[in-house]
């Protein structure tokens, strides 16, 4: 008696076609004979899953299914048999690339020619706080290759061309059979290109492509961020046998600021400022990274950590016309090295101040007596 499908693949009857999907690729490549070599039971469930599937991922199939059961199949019946096994249109083998196609180089997508694209190249670039201010255009020097003026990219000998692989008759892939089902890989003479080279390009040993450095131009946009990444397209490694070429792709890092930290378009910076700047006020300049100096005032009795906001002093935000925040903190500095006098002083200070003239710290303390002898009570 067979098992039900619903059963074999552990979904619901109100699976959907993902949920189906994603069951039978995690079961399939459990069960897959390749990882249980000599296991006839795991080959059995491998098979079951196949049948399975192929049921329950056709409408209509799956529509007699829940109608007649395993009835619908049998002698000739409305969602057709399964014959002796999985091998033709609509099998076992079509239901193995569906599913795994994408780890198989593109399940049954072939080449044209033996013409590849070029591989991709990344290029590391830092840029000072500065530059990522204003912007730049920066010149590189990227190692990589191109296409062989010898041959023209074609890997070939000039006046003789590439040949139709023998093996797989110019596909690229060959299929070997284990039982019941079929696995499609790469031909292994012509490394699935679908051509062989009997006469090699001697400068460029019949890839197509040579190395060469280049130079190149990369436009910084002002307000680049960390970890943005630009792509040129067209100018990574160059394809095989006159394919196209990859891209290159360039990774923004920003160098640490002496003064300033950046947060998307805001810049903060902590600027120190002595005790009695903060006590009486005062003000101080900074300068900003445009260049221009800021004047920036500080109101009596700030207390340390307190932020200051100048508005548009920060980083362009990329491709906009605004400009983030500058957030300047400052950092009140305790007096060291005092001589006589200003400890003289600093203790008179002391001995005349009142509760007012630290509300903080007093308001503290008087809050840790109270809770502490409420605990006690």
């Amino acid at each position: 008696m067979k098992i039900d499908y619903y059963e074999i693949l552990g979904v619901t009857k109100t699976a959907d076609d993902k949920v189906l999907k994603s069951a039978y690729r995690k079961l399939a490549m459990q069960f897959h004979p390749d990882k249980n070599p000599g296991d006839a039971e795991a080959e059995r469930k491998f098979i079951e899953l196949g049948e399975a599937y192929d049921v329950l991922k056709d409408p209509q199939k799956r529509a007699a299914y829940d109608r007649y059961g395993h009835a619908a199949f049998e002698n000739g019946g409305g969602g057709g048999g399964f014959g002796g096994g999985f091998g033709g249109a609509g099998g076992f083998s079509d239901i193995f690339e569906d599913i795994f196609g994408e780890m198989m180089g593109g399940g049954r997508q072939r080449r044209s020619g033996g013409r590849e694209r070029g591989a991709d190249l990344r290029y590391n670039m830092e840029v000072s706080l500065e530059e990522a201010f204003t912007g730049k255009t920066a010149q590189i020097r990227v190692p990589s290759s191109i296409t062989c003026d010898e041959c023209t990219g074609s890997g070939a000998k000039p006046g003789t061309q590439p040949v139709t692989c023998a093996t797989c008759g110019g596909a690229g892939r060959v299929r070997a059979s284990q039982g019941f089902f079929s696995v499609e890989r790469a031909c292994p003479t012509c490394n699935g290109r679908g051509q062989t080279i009997p006469d090699p390009c001697t400068k460029c040993s019949g890839t197509g492509h040579v190395s060469q450095e280049r130079s190149l131009s990369v436009n910084i946009p002002a307000g680049i961020e960390d970890g943005t990444r630009i792509r040129l397209s067209g100018e990574g490694e160059a394809g095989t046998r006159g394919g196209p070429s990859g891209d290159l792709y360039i990774f923004i890092s920003i160098k640490p600021h002496e003064f300033f930290q950046r947060d998307g378009a805001d810049l903060y910076c902590k600027v120190p400022i002595s005790m009695t700047t903060a006590a009486l006020g005062g003000q101080f300049e900074v300068t900003t990274l445009d260049g221009t100096q800021t004047r920036v005032k500080i109101p009596e009795g700030t207390q340390n950590g307190k932020q200051f906001r100048l508005k548009a002093k920060g980083m362009p935000v990329l491709r906009q016309g605004n400009l983030g925040d500058l957030y300047i903190q400052v950092a009140i500095e305790t007096p060291q090295n005092l001589n006589k006098r200003q400890r003289e002083l600093l203790q008179e200070f002391e001995e005349i101040s009142s509760k007012e003239n630290s509300p903080q710290s007093t308001g503290f303390f008087a809050r840790m007596k109270d809770f502490f002898e409420g605990i006690k009570d």
